[in-house]
């Protein structure tokens, strides 16, 4: 049983959505402040939307190479537990913050797990590699290209949906699973059944 595995529910954009995933399980929700991101939010949303939850859950930031100053100040107007990094991000910009710090890497080869070394962050979260795609995308990624991966702070992400959660789980070991087209009927629309699938699967893994 995977009962202390964390669950990433992300694109959220509004409350309905955010407290339903809490509901099923979520520990963390994820706010996309990248415009070019069906899922995105803006900071002032997000506030109104984080400061209904209860204070246990993780609110995270996911941002695409955007400057340290747009950065911290969408983090103070949200109110963000956690900040993540899905760009092509250099390992300084990710230092020095007082939240937690996810980074983002995109796994296209065994390559992933060296370049993951160089940031000193508290997580990595590891997405399919796909050209021209910054994440959500659907596809899976292999174990085999997890090897070097600390499992102590790996995020997986990737394709993952109520159906195969439990499998990947069983195979990896993350620390936790981020999902968001998996449980969606649109971007950035979730389907309160298909969260709860997705929860309890990943935690019965």
């Amino acid at each position: 049983m995977a009962e202390s595995l964390r669950v990433k529910v992300c694109g959220i954009t509004n409350l309905t959505d955010a407290r339903n995933a809490v509901d099923a399980g979520a520990a963390a929700l994820g706010f996309n402040f990248y415009s070019g991101s069906p899922r995105y939010v803006a900071p002032e949303t997000a506030r109104a939307i984080i400061a209904q939850l209860p204070r246990s859950v993780c609110a995270v930031g996911v941002f695409v190479d955007a400057g340290r100053d747009e950065v911290a100040r969408t983090a103070d107007i949200a109110a963000l537990t956690a900040l993540q990094f899905h760009g092509n991000e250099p390992p300084a910009s990710c230092c020095g913050w007082s939240r937690k710090i996810i980074k983002a890497v995109r796994v296209r080869d065994a390559d992933a797990a060296r370049l993951a070394l160089r940031y000193d962050v508290d997580f990595i979260l590891v997405d399919a590699y796909v050209e021209g795609r910054l994440g959500g995308t659907g596809k899976r990624i292999g174990a085999d290209l997890l090897a070097g991966f600390d499992r102590t702070r790996l995020i997986l992400a990737g394709g993952l949906t109520p159906d195969n959660v439990a499998d990947a789980v069983r195979s990896i070991r993350p620390y936790g699973v981020d999902v968001a087209s998996g449980v969606e009927t649109a971007p950035g629309q979730k389907d309160r059944d298909r969260m709860k699938r997705f929860i309890a699967n990943a935690h019965a893994a």
